[in-house]
C-alpha cells in the first residue's frame, strides 16, 4: 500500500525528474517519473511538476517555549537607542491606556548604544507598570523598579546572566494567553520554512509538556528534548538516555542532549576569553567551572547521555574541550562564537561538533568589531571549522534569532544581510555545505524517513535573495503534511 506517491519531483544531484513512493513514514522507492499509473493503490498521488525535494531541515538549538511566547510580545529589536527603546514602550503604554499588567519586550542590543539601560529610562516612561526587556541574546534582563519590586529581584536596571535566566523562566510560567495555542502556532510556523525537527534546549523542563501535546495530536515536529543539570537526576532515575523514544509519541518525540553553560555572551561581554576585552579589565564569565564541567560530562558517559555545552568565548571553547577529551564524553560545543587557531582540529579530533547559528553574524558583526576588534577575524569561524573537519550543525537560538533554517544558511554562506561586502568570507561555507549542516544530508533515499520539504527553487542554484527566502511549497514529518500550500 503506497501512502503517497510524489510525482515529477526534482532532487539535488540528479538531471531527470523522479517518482518518489512514500509507504509507512518512510522512503519506499525512487524512480525515473514515469506518468503511469502506480503498481498498487495510492492513498493520494501528488504531481510536483518539476518541483525539487531534499530532507527536511533541523534546527540543532532552539528554546522553543520562549521562542512561541516571544513571538506575541512587544519587539524592541530596531531599537537603536535606550531613549528609542523607551519611545517604543511609552507608544505600547498609550495604546494600552488601561492595561496593568506587565509590559514583556524582547530584542534589545545595547552593545552599539551611546547610551545606557538604565532604570531610569524605563521608569520615566512606566513609572508604576511593570516592564521586563529581554536582551537579543537573553543573557539581560532590562527592568524598571515597578517590575523590580512585582518580581522581588535584586536590583532595577539590567539583570544579567543567572539572575536573567531565573527571571525569564517566571515569566515563561505567567505567560499570558494560551501556550499550547502558542506553542502550536510557532509549531506550525516552522514546519511553513522546511523544518522537520528541532533540539529543544528550554530552559524549564519540557518533556512533559512535549509529551502531552504530542499523544493529543500535535505531530508538526520531531523534537529532542534537551534539559539542564537541576533535571539530571530526574532524567537518569527515569532511565532515559539519549535518543530513547517517549511512549505515545509516535516516534517524533526523544530525549536529548544534557546543557550545560559556561559562559556568557559577546554583547553582554560575558563571553569568557583568554584575553581580556579591550579597554576592560574582564575576560567575561566563567559560570561553570572546569571541574564543575567534568564532573557533568562524566555522569553523562556513565549513564547513557551526549551533552551540548554552551561556550561563546574562546577560553569557554577551550575548557569545553578540554572537559570532553578527560572524559570521552560525546555531544556538541553550542555557538563557538569565538575559537583559538590551536583549538579548531580538536572538534574533529574528539568527535565533538560545533552547533553554531550563523545568523547570530548579522546582528553581531559591528558589536564584534568593536569589542573584540583585535579577535574578529576568528570569530564565528564557520570556514576555518569545516577545514579543520569539524562537523557543523546549524540552528538558530530561538527567540534570539528567528527559528528560520533558511536565513541560518543563508547567512553561513553570504556573511552579510546587506548590501555590504561579506564579512570575513573566508570563513563561508558553500551551499552544500550548509544545506548538510541543516539536514544531515542532501539525498533523499530509498529507506530512509520522509522527512521531506518541497521547494519552488533550487536551493543550489537560485539568486541569493530566493536563497534567504526560499519559498516552501510543502513539509512532510513521517510522511504526514505538516505544511501544504499545493
Amino acid at each position: 500500500m503506497t501512502d503517497l506517491l510524489l510525482r515529477n519531483a526534482r532532487l539535488l544531484g540528479r538531471d531527470t525528474p523522479v517518482d518518489i513512493a512514500v509507504r509507512g513514514g518512510t522512503v519506499a522507492g525512487i524512480a525515473p517519473a514515469s506518468g503511469a499509473a502506480p503498481s498498487g493503490p495510492a492513498a493520494e498521488v501528488l504531481d510536483l511538476e518539476g518541483r525539487w525535494v531534499t530532507p527536511g531541515l533541523w534546527d540543532h538549538h532552539v528554546h522553543f517555549t520562549q521562542w512561541a511566547i516571544v513571538r506575541r510580545r512587544l519587539d524592541l529589536s530596531g531599537a537603536r537607542s535606550a531613549a528609542a527603546a523607551g519611545q517604543i514602550i511609552a507608544a505600547r503604554m498609550v495604546a494600552e491606556i488601561e492595561m496593568h499588567e506587565p509590559i514583556i519586550g524582547y530584542g534589545y542590543r545595547d552593545a552599539m548604544w551611546e547610551d545606557e539601560a538604565t532604570a531610569e529610562v524605563l521608569d520615566e516612561v512606566a513609572p508604576h507598570r511593570p516592564v521586563v526587556v529581554l536582551s537579543g541574546d537573553m543573557h539581560a534582563c532590562w527592568v524598571n523598579t515597578a517590575a523590580r519590586d512585582r518580581y522581588g529581584l535584586p536590583d532595577a536596571g539590567v539583570l544579567r546572566e543567572d539572575d536573567a535566566f531565573a527571571l525569564q523562566m517566571r515569566l515563561e510560567k505567567a505567560a499570558p494567553g494560551d501556550e499550547d495555542l502558542a506553542i502550536s502556532e510557532a509549531a506550525v510556523a516552522a514546519a511553513s520554512r522546511g523544518v522537520v525537527g528541532i533540539v529543544d534546549l528550554e530552559m524549564a523542563h519540557n518533556l512533559a509538556g512535549w509529551t502531552e501535546r504530542m499523544t493529543r495530536g500535535l505531530h508538526a515536529l520531531r523534537v529532542h528534548s534537551g534539559f539542564y543539570p537541576a533535571e539530571f537526576d530526574e532524567r537518569i532515575e527515569a532511565g532515559w538516555r539519549t535518543g530513547d523514544e517517549v511512549p505515545g509519541t509516535d516516534g517524533l518525540l526523544t530525549i536529548g542532549p544534557l546543557k550545560i553553560i559556561t559562559d556568557g555572551s559577546l554583547n553582554t561581554r560575558t563571553a569568557y576569553c583568554h584575553d581580556p576585552y579591550p579597554g576592560r579589565d574582564t575576560r567575561g564569565v566563567l559560570t561553570v567551572s572546569p571541574e564543575e564541567s567534568e564532573a557533568l560530562l562524566t555522569r553523562t558517559v556513565d549513564h547513557g547521555f551526549t551533552a551540548a555545552v554552551h561556550a561563546i568565548g574562546d577560553a569557554a571553547v577551550t575548557h569545553a574541550l578540554d572537559a570532553f577529551e578527560r572524559t570521552g564524553a560525546q555531544g556538541t560545543i553550542e555557538h563557538a562564537q569565538l575559537v583559538r587557531h590551536d583549538d579548531l582540529s580538536r572538534f574533529a579530533a574528539l568527535g565533538v561538533a560545533a552547533s553554531v547559528q550563523p545568523e547570530h553574524l548579522w546582528d553581531d558583526r559591528d558589536p564584534t568589531e568593536r569589542i573584540w576588534p583585535d579577535r574578529a577575524d576568528r570569530a564565528f569561524p564557520l570556514g576555518a571549522l569545516r577545514d579543520a573537519g569539524a562537523r557543523l550543525l546549524l540552528g538558530s537560538d530561538a527567540p534570539v534569532a528567528p527559528l528560520d533554517p533558511w536565513r541560518a544558511i543563508a547567512a553561513a554562506v553570504h556573511r552579510s544581510a546587506d548590501e555590504r561586502a561579506p564579512w570575513h568570507p573566508e570563513h563561508s561555507l558553500t551551499r552544500e555545505q550548509a544545506l548538510i549542516a541543516s539536514a544531515g544530508t542532501l539525498h533523499v533515499a530509498e529507506g530512509g524517513p520522509a522527512d521531506l520539504v518541497v521547494l519552488e527553487a533550487d536551493p543550489l542554484h537560485c539568486v541569493n535573495s530566493a536563497l534567504v527566502r526560499m519559498p516552501v511549497a510543502a513539509t512532510l514529518v513521517a510522511g504526514r503534511f505538516t505544511h501544504r500550500t499545493l
